[in-house]
């Protein structure tokens, strides 16, 4: 039997009135979240995602189709009972929306102060919660005395306070350097496993997707383009734009440039082909070149690679040079692509 999804999107779209006319920032979009995923939705500027991860909380009422959360239709709630299951949704954004005259444990109490726990209860609350995002010891700073990421970890903690399941990242880590945003996504990844939270991240950045996402939602002009499982969208990517954003984060195209500049790398003699190999599905682990290399007379020169782990499995691949006779050549690329690995033949050599 299916897991049942812990929010249920459908046919959400979302029309603006503006001086120019209507303006549709989403547009009949549907998407399911199962309970426990990391759920990434990627797009550049002005694709619509801000507007459709308000929708979840009813943030920004959609225009039209369904909202549906752990079972409820978010839409036909009173007043009163869509306040207790926000509740349930911690949401935390870009820049840490954090109260500058409160300490960080004032910031943490405050989602709690209609919450019927007693004073004693609410400073052991936000001690726990504090402990829980390592950052204890910041607890009578004020939010211009902390770093980036030590406000983002203020804000998780804040987000947290009321115990919620789902845990809604609006561009949470866009405003911090790369190590840091590693560190807070390491915290996110961790909570989703030690809470059973269920996370939904919004980003215009490939490697936040790459470092912990399950699955992903490619979103252009209001529309999901492209979604799936992580390491599927990225070895093969269908939709232009989600082909762009990989190319932003990988190296392997970086070959065209080369191509296109006619750089010394890349000039070929006659029995000599250009290749991308690119790993396309998750189980391979097989040694590729030094094994075709050994089956077939062809020597293959590597100019670069570039391999990760997305989802425990490696994915990525290698630009190389091949040289041997043409038939030969062409068995040995045959033979790869049999193992399920892309072949790409990017240049062949004329002269």
């Amino acid at each position: 039997m299916a897991e049942a999804s812990i929010i249920e999107l459908k046919n959400i779209s979302k029309i603006f009135q503006t001086e120019d006319g209507n303006f549709t920032a989403v547009d009949d979009v549907s998407l399911s979240v199962k309970k426990g995923e990391i759920f990434g939705i990627i797009g550049y500027s002005g694709a619509g995602k801000s507007t459709l991860v308000r929708a979840i909380k009813l943030l920004g009422r959609p225009t039209s189709g369904s909202v549906t959360v752990r079972g409820k239709d978010f839409l036909s709630l009173s007043a009163k009972e869509l306040r207790e299951e926000r509740k349930k949704i911690g949401m935390i954004f870009q820049h840490f929306n954090l109260m500058k005259s409160r300490t960080v444990e004032s910031n943490v109490a405050f989602p709690l102060k209609r919450s019927g726990l007693s004073k004693t209860e609410i400073s052991e609350r936000v001690k726990e919660l504090l402990k829980l995002v390592e950052i204890e010891g910041k607890s009578k700073d004020f939010p211009s005395q902390l770093s980036g990421g030590q406000k983002q970890r203020v804000a998780i903690a804040r987000a947290l306070a009321n115990n919620p399941d789902i845990l809604l990242c609006d561009e949470a880590t866009s405003a911090l350097d790369p190590t840091t945003t590693r560190s807070i996504l390491a915290l996110l990844k961790r909570l989703n496993k030690e809470l059973g939270l269920t996370i939904v991240i919004i980003t215009h950045q490939m490697e936040v997707i790459k470092e912990i996402c399950d699955k992903v939602a490619v979103m252009e002009n209001g529309k999901v383009v492209e979604q799936g499982e992580v390491f599927d969208i990225f070895a093969k990517p269908q939709n232009e734009v989600t082909k762009r954003f990989i190319r932003s984060t990988s190296n392997l195209s970086k070959v065209e440039q080369l191509i296109s500049e006619d750089s010394p790398v890349v000039h070929l003699e006659k029995d000599e082909k250009l290749v991308r190999f690119t790993y396309i599905t998750k189980n391979v682990s097989e040694p590729l070149i030094s094994a075709i290399s050994r089956l077939y007379e062809v020597t293959i020169n590597i100019i670069f690679a570039e391999i990760e782990i997305v989802q425990d499995a490696p994915i990525g691949g290698t630009v190389a040079i091949v040289s041997g006779e043409a038939g030969t050549i062409d068995r040995a690329l045959k033979h790869i692509a049999a193992l399920d690995v892309g072949v790409e033949v990017l240049k062949t050599g004329t002269k």
